[in-house]
């Protein structure tokens, strides 16, 4: 993703301030600031780490066609995400399809570091996927995402208490499954 950037001090809203007057250089301290999320969201949703980028950048070109004129009425995070998870799906869709054709060959799989570290991975992933979709997406944006409960209420556009419920229901199905139980303490 290059060189670091110099993080830029002013805040989201006053970055969207300034892109609307005219500053592009505004637009750097939005994307440098929000890349990684991007990445790591879209890498979640797609599964794969170019779709994953090809992602970042519809993203943010999305973003850029916002101005002059955009308002920022939540956070950016918030404002991103259904953006990402779309784009991410569409992503996944595409590659499903490509990879259907009968000229494609399955890719290697990653080189394994430790079995360990790999069962418990795929023991949570199980788990996870266990869950319904719902109880999953919003365990992730809080706990993965670092999100608020109001900015994932926000970003999927239903009550708190909606999220609150998901959150809780998805957290003592994890805690009741086996594979799971040495993760929580009690």
């Amino acid at each position: 993703m290059g060189a670091a950037a110099k993080p830029d001090g002013r805040t989201d809203l006053e970055l969207v301030r300034a892109l609307n007057g005219g500053d592009a250089s505004a637009f750097d301290g939005l994307y440098y600031r929000h890349r990684d999320w991007v990445v790591r969201l879209a890498q979640r949703v797609t599964g794969n780490g170019d779709d994953a980028l090809d992602v970042l950048q519809e993203t943010f070109s999305y973003l850029f066609r916002k101005f002059p004129g955009f308002v920022l009425t939540a956070s950016m995070t918030t404002f991103l995400y259904p953006v990402v998870k779309n784009l991410s799906i569409a992503a996944r869709r595409k590659r499903t399809r490509v990879a259907q054709l009968p000229e494609d060959a399955p890719p290697d799989p990653p080189a394994r570091v430790s079995v360990d570290l790999d069962r418990q991975r795929e023991e949570l992933a199980a788990v996870l996927a266990a869950l319904p979709e719902a109880q999953r997406e919003v365990l992730l944006m809080r706990f993965v995402d670092g999100m608020s409960l109001v900015e994932i209420a926000e970003a999927l556009g239903v009550p708190e208490g909606t999220v609150k419920s998901r959150i809780h229901n998805a957290i003592a199905t994890l805690r009741k499954d086996e594979r799971t139980m040495r993760y929580f303490e009690w």
